[in-house]
């Protein structure tokens, strides 16, 4: 089975919307995961409301730390944009990473925005998985 790994700074926003959508469109077929370099306390409340509005419930997850394991046990690792905070992880191993901009302090639309692109990425990140 396919697996992805979408790693970001604090494990409550980005890679977790990433992670979940993933896992709700591959329905199996795919596998994804998401982990931080200094996870936070929780997800953002935000992008647990706008998330459930999309119709998927992350209201039970919690932020993970990035592990030496996650890493070995993927076929891909994708940042979400953490670069520009200098504190992006893993960069001694091939990572794809979305350019995403932290949804920390935006505004509900900027957070909608950012969630929308990442749908859109998932969407075609499945169909290059699948061949399509």
């Amino acid at each position: 089975m396919y697996r992805v790994l979408f790693v970001c700074v604090g494990n409550a926003g980005r890679s977790q919307m990433a992670e979940a959508y993933f896992n709700h469109m591959a329905k199996g077929r795919a596998v994804a995961t998401s982990a931080g370099t200094v996870p936070a306390d929780r997800i953002s409340p935000d992008v647990v409301n706008l998330m459930k509005d999309d119709g998927i419930d992350i209201s039970g997850a919690h932020p993970k730390l990035l592990t030496q394991d996650m890493l070995e046990n993927v076929d891909r690792v994708i940042t979400m944009g953490c670069g520009v905070e200098n504190v992006c992880p893993a960069r001694w191993i091939s990572t794809e990473d979305w350019g995403l901009p932290d949804p920390k302090g935006r505004s509900i639309t900027e957070i909608r925005d950012i969630r929308d692109e990442i749908k859109e990425k998932v969407v075609r990140l499945l169909a290059e998985i699948e061949g399509r």
